[in-house]
């Protein structure tokens, strides 16, 4: 009898089928009225119908997020499924990074396929900064909690009897860094002008995108892809007209403490809502459904820097560096060449200033430099929009398919920054 024990189970290929999303729309505009659970859900239910998945069982696991969250929101990925038309029994979690929610939600639900555990999943993400909850003032929180807890009713009135009006006001979130204080455009600008990263290349940077998704929705590139909602049939953000002349015309927000700010709205993502989900599964499970992977999901990796203490003045570690970190480990255990062995780039625009900013971080790093033509080719997140936690799942599906249409074999790769100084990236493959 034989005391050796059996090799483990090789990691199975993780397949990308498909993804669906809702238009993006700008915050207090279509979607104001519109919670993540509902946009979450359209999204899902567009991604049922255009796949079959309606029978009982037929996805192993539901995996979503969302950064701006009610209390109302808890458990919102087990609530989607629940008002949605896929199978009542479907698991489903939560997970949040901050911008790398819905790739991280990703990589999380295509590790248990790897690992033989499931055979299928939705995974992605949802924001609505128009609905973005609204904290009671925490000394009023203080006191009624206080009441609370009083044993008696004269108890309870004295605590009660606290109350000013100034304890009327919200906790409105506020898009800062608890560390620093600092917004993230503010962040983005330290870094920027650390990297010497000029205007004009920045508004270049937010024309192309806007140009390349104008002609990708024109081509139909974007039809099994995004269904409509409220009303909405594309990205409410996009400027077919933008170019970079007109964008020189706005006037710099962020960094206008400092000499020279560069940051415009015209050259930073706006505020978002909207929701996009990505399809996955084992080669078994497709085969057995009659579907074709779009490419396959075969390396991922995450990093996160020290944005407060560390180099942040020289530009090495700022707020959204980390990707910068994270790529290169990746490209190294993966054994791959950025230039030689990668067809497709995709980097999410959170700023322009910042993906000028990584590509030049990537190069001081031993990368070659990024070929522009193989960058976001059919626009990114200056055009589309970025509802926090539904840019992952965008990215990863628009890449996938951007990869099957070149009908030949083929790698793109994905580079996410994330708030709290993190960074998500992964690596598509079409065989």
């Amino acid at each position: 009898m034989s005391t050796q024990e059996p090799a483990p189970p090789l990691p199975r290929r993780v397949a990308v089928i498909g993804g669906t999303r809702i238009p993006f729309a700008r915050s207090d505009g279509p979607y104001a009225t519109a919670s993540n659970q509902q946009m979450l859900t359209a999204a899902l239910d567009g991604l049922v119908d255009r796949y079959g998945l309606e029978r009982p069982g037929a996805v192993g696991e539901f995996v979503a997020g969302a950064v701006l969250k009610h209390a109302r929101d808890f458990n919102l990925a087990r609530e989607t499924v629940l008002g949605s038309k896929l199978d009542a029994r479907t698991p489903a979690y939560d997970i949040q990074q901050a911008c790398g929610t819905g790739l991280q939600a990703i990589v999380a639900a295509a590790n248990k396929i790897a690992l033989g555990q499931i055979d299928s999943a939705v995974a992605g993400g949802a924001d609505t900064a128009s609905d973005a909850p609204l904290g009671v003032n925490d000394e009023l929180r203080r006191i009624l909690l206080q009441a609370r807890r009083a044993k008696s009713l004269g108890g309870r009135l004295a605590a009660l009897a606290k109350v000013r009006p100034a304890h009327l006001v919200p906790d409105i979130p506020r898009n800062a860094e608890p560390r620093t204080g600092l917004s993230m455009g503010e962040h983005a600008a330290v870094t920027a002008r650390a990297w010497g990263i000029t205007r004009q290349a920045q508004d270049e940077l937010a024309a192309t995108s806007h140009r390349r998704l104008a002609a990708a929705y024109e081509r139909g590139f974007f039809d099994d892809l995004v269904v409509p909602f409220r009303g909405l049939s594309q990205d409410q953000n996009l400027r077919p007209d933008s170019t970079a002349e007109k964008l020189a015309r706005l006037k710099p927000v962020f960094g206008t403490d400092g000499p020279d700010p560069t940051m415009t709205a015209g050259n930073s993502t706006p505020l978002t809502d909207g929701a996009a989900l990505v399809l996955l599964a084992s080669d078994d499970w497709a085969a057995a459904h009659g579907l074709q992977p779009l490419a396959y999901l075969t390396a991922h990796e995450t990093a996160a820097v020290d944005f407060v203490y560390g180099d942040v003045a020289g530009g090495e570690d700022g707020l959204l560096t980390a990707p910068a970190y994270a790529v290169p480990r990746m490209l190294e255990r993966a054994g791959l060449d950025l230039a030689a062995d990668f067809d497709l780039i995709e980097v999410h625009e959170a700023f322009a200033s910042q993906v000028l900013a990584t590509l030049a971080a990537w190069e001081k790093r031993g990368l070659p430099a990024v070929d522009r033509e193989r960058l976001n080719v059919v626009g990114s997140s200056l055009a589309t929009g970025h509802p926090f936690a539904a840019t992952g799942a965008r990215i990863v599906a628009t890449l996938a398919k951007s990869l099957a249409e070149r009908e030949s074999p083929g790698r793109g790769l994905i580079s996410v920054c994330a708030a709290g100084g993190q960074g998500v990236t992964a690596i598509l493959e079409r065989p």
